[in-house]
Parts: C-alpha cells; structure tokens; sequence
C-alpha cells in the first residue's frame, strides 16, 4: 500500500531527525512555531456550512486535524524551517462528494508540506500547495 509506504519513510525521516540534533534545534523552532495553538485555515466556508479546516497542534507536536467533513489525528515534527506532518486514518462520517475531495486535498496538501514560515498570526506551510493557516483568535 502507497500510504503504508509513505508512512513508514517519513517515520522514519522522523526518527533520524529526533536522534541527530532535534533536542537543540526544536527549543530554537518551538519559540516561533506555533505549537500548542488552535489555527484555522485561511479559507471560506464550502457552501451550505459555517465550518473551515482546524489544525490543533499540541505543545510536543500532537495534532488535531478537522478537516471539511472528516477529522485525523496525527504528529507534526518542526525541526528549524522544515516540517513533516504525519496523519491516521480520517474518521468515517458520510459527506457530499464536494466535503470529500476537500478532505483528501487538503490531507494531501498536508503530508506534502516540507517547510513553514509565521508571519504574525499566519502560518504559512508549503510544499506541492501552498497552506495558510491564521491563530484562532477566540
């Protein structure tokens, strides 16, 4: 299985990361990563819903991901400018075809991210798309 696969690579990336230096670089990258932080995604609502992506991210990386329909859990690894995220399985509620492919995008958008930047209240994360995610200011 291709996500089977992917999974395990960048468990493994994750691994070298934590043993080869993440304890000096994560203080550095925790000071301006917003970690234990809610943020939601730079985006408008799909019609006929109030609701927006909202990645929940712990103090050690644990994520809360609740995607248009669906949600996932999963780990995000900051080490300086790169980040690697890592997800579950979604949850299986019955959504319009329009909320699913948003789920799988947006999923897809980000387990390919590979660098963040902040920007005040903005983070920003890149890779094959471009994320932006604003601190929920509630």
């Amino acid at each position: 299985d291709e996500f089977m696969e992917i999974f395990m690579l960048r468990s493994l990336v994750i691994l070298l990361v934590v043993i080869f230096g993440s304890a000096v670089t994560s203080v550095a990258a925790e000071r301006t990563f917003p970690f234990d932080s809610e943020l939601l995604l730079d985006a408008k609502p799909m019609k006929g819903s109030k609701r927006v992506p909202v990645l929940t991210i712990g103090p050690n990386g644990k994520a809360e991901i609740d995607l248009w329909c669906n949600s996932v859990e999963g780990q995000i690894v900051v080490v300086e400018g790169t980040i690697t995220v890592m997800t579950g399985a979604k949850t299986a509620r019955q959504c319009d075809p329009v909320r699913t492919r948003g789920d799988d995008e947006l999923l897809e958008a980000l387990l390919q991210a590979t660098s963040w930047t902040r920007d005040g209240d903005v983070l920003t994360l890149r890779g094959a798309k471009t994320l932006r995610f604003r601190l929920a200011t509630n």
